[in-house]
């Protein structure tokens, strides 16, 4: 239940519009609501702004249906995180307008126009073609929760004149989102240019000594530009969430 949600029906209490009783019933499932596989927590909305997300790994297609149907009773939109193209398509024949972003692997479910936010542009960058899963679904995640969004992709190291002609685009973000693979230097060269802040997302993509993405994770918490901050190997949901917190009015 979302702030909207709660001060409209504050008023029409304060003016006799419902009664305390019918108030009480369409409260009573917060700040909590207990299902036989899933304790859903209908109050995050009021604390953090942003409803909670459906992380959709090791959940069945049912489970995520019916946590996503209590979440929309309660005028909630709702993304579903880490899902498989067959969890996705189930998923919508119960929601037949849901969003699926396959390259993201997320849901959207919206139930209410999302309002803008952000005080300027989310840039989510990556290194490779190959890192574009992670990228996308930090991309996803920040324009659900109310961010213009950018995306710069396939511009890594190896090729850094690709970068370096979307200068414009890098000074123009207020916060942007880096993810790579490989060594993961291109956070650090991205921070070394930029007078904002750059999340970094370290991904899995590489051969055998890049150990799953750990040596990227490494390197990119021993970057030696200042202005970057790191989350865990392919938490592009992490990085989303993280930059839409510094981005918000």
């Amino acid at each position: 239940m979302n702030v909207k949600v709660i001060r409209k029906l504050l008023h029409d209490l304060a003016s006799g519009g419902v009664t305390v009783d019918a108030a009480l019933e369409r409260l009573k499932t917060l700040p909590f609501e207990e299902l036989e596989f899933a304790t859903i927590d209908t109050h995050r909305s009021l604390r953090q702004g942003f409803p909670e997300v459906i992380f959709g790994e090791g959940k069945t297609a049912g489970q995520i249906k019916e946590i996503a149907r209590r979440l929309i009773k309660g005028k909630e939109n709702v993304l579903i995180t880490r899902l498989s193209d067959k969890k996705a398509r189930d998923v919508k024949r119960g929601f037949p307008r849901a969003e699926h972003n396959r390259a993201a692997r997320t849901v959207f479910i919206k139930s209410h126009a999302i309002k803008n936010t952000g005080r300027g542009t989310v840039l989510v960058v990556c290194a490779g073609t190959s890192d574009i899963p992670v990228a996308e679904e930090a991309a996803v995640t920040a324009q659900c929760m109310g961010n213009r969004v950018e995306r710069l992709y396939d511009v890594g190291v190896a090729g850094i004149h690709r970068l370096l002609n979307k200068t414009e685009s890098l000074f123009s973000a207020n916060v942007l989102v880096v993810a790579a693979g490989m060594e993961g230097a291109l956070p650090s060269v991205v921070s070394g240019l930029v007078a904002r802040p750059v999340v970094a997302v370290p991904t899995s993509v590489g051969y055998g000594a890049n150990l799953g993405g750990l040596t990227t994770l490494l390197a990119m918490l021993n970057s030696c530009a200042s202005g970057v901050s790191v989350v865990n190997i392919d938490n592009g949901f992490g990085a989303g969430y993280v930059a839409s917190l510094i981005n918000r009015e």
